[in-house]
C-alpha cells in the first residue's frame, strides 16, 4: 500500500464510522437477550437517529454529495428507474437457495393485538429511505469499491473503476444481506450505475428508490420477512 495512502485516512474514516455504527446496532437488535424485557424494534429508531448525526457531523467531507455534483435530470431519471427495476427483482428473488440463512434482527411493527403500529413503521421508513442508502453508498461505492482499485481512493475516478473493483466490493455487499442473489443485483445495478454517471447521487437515489419502495410493499402485503 503506498505510504502516501494510509488504510484509516480521514476519509476512509467518515465513510466507515457511519456505517459500522449500524452494523453494531444491527448486532444488538439481533441479539439482545429477550429476559432483559427490552423492545429491540425501537432501537432501529435509535440506530437511524445515530447514524444520521454521523453523516450529518462528517457532511462536509462527502465532496461527492456536494450540490454541483447533483444529477442532471436525465442521470435522475435513469436512477429512478435502475431503482425502480431493482425492486421489482428483489421481491421475487426470495426462493430458499437465494437466501444466506435467515436475519437476526426481524422487524415486525405489530402490537400485541396484530395492529400496525405507525411510529415504528415511519422510523423504518425514514432509515430505509433516507439515512441508509446515503450511508451504504458511501460506504460500498465511494470508499469501499474505489479503494479496491487503488488504496488512495479519493483520487480514483468512479468512472475509471474496473470490473474487479465492482464484483469484489459487490460480493462484500452480498455478504451483509440475507436476500445473496437480490443483493448481487441491487450491488451491480448500483454500482454500474455510479461508473457511468461518475456520480455517486445516483446511486444514492436509485437505493432510496428501491428501498422506499420496498418499504411500501412490506407495509401493504404484509411480508415482514423483507425486512
Amino acid at each position: 500500500m503506498p505510504a502516501d495512502s494510509p488504510a484509516l485516512s480521514p476519509a476512509a474514516l467518515a465513510r466507515c464510522i457511519p456505517f459500522f455504527v449500524f452494523m453494531a446496532f444491527l448486532a444488538l437488535r439481533g441479539y439482545l437477550p429477550a429476559d432483559l424485557g427490552l423492545d429491540s424494534r425501537w432501537i432501529y429508531g435509535a440506530q437511524t437517529l445515530v447514524v444520521a448525526g454521523l453523516l450529518a457531523y462528517y457532511w462536509k467531507g462527502y465532496g461527492e454529495l456536494a450540490r454541483q455534483n447533483l444529477p442532471e435530470a436525465r442521470e435522475t431519471g435513469w436512477a429512478v428507474v435502475v431503482g425502480i427495476a431493482v425492486f421489482a427483482i428483489w421481491v421475487q428473488l426470495d426462493a430458499p437457495w437465494m437466501q444466506l440463512g435467515s436475519a437476526t434482527a426481524s422487524f415486525v411493527p405489530l402490537d400485541a393485538d396484530g395492529r400496525l403500529i405507525w411510529p415504528l413503521i415511519v422510523l423504518r421508513l425514514i432509515g430505509a429511505a433516507l439515512v441508509v442508502p446515503v450511508m451504504e453508498e458511501l460506504f460500498w461505492r465511494s470508499f469501499l469499491m474505489r479503494w479496491v482499485q487503488h488504496p488512495g481512493f479519493e483520487r480514483v475516478d468512479p468512472q475509471a473503476v474496473g470490473m474487479k473493483a465492482i464484483v469484489i466490493s459487490t460480493f462484500v455487499f452480498t455478504l451483509a444481506h440475507t436476500l445473496w442473489l437480490a443483493a448481487v443485483v441491487a450491488g451491480l445495478a448500483y454500482a454500474l450505475l455510479y461508473r457511468k454517471t461518475g456520480k455517486l447521487w445516483t446511486a444514492v437515489i436509485a437505493h432510496a428508490v428501491t428501498n422506499g419502495l420496498l418499504g411500501i410493499w412490506v407495509i401493504s402485503t404484509g411480508r415482514w420477512e423483507f425486512w
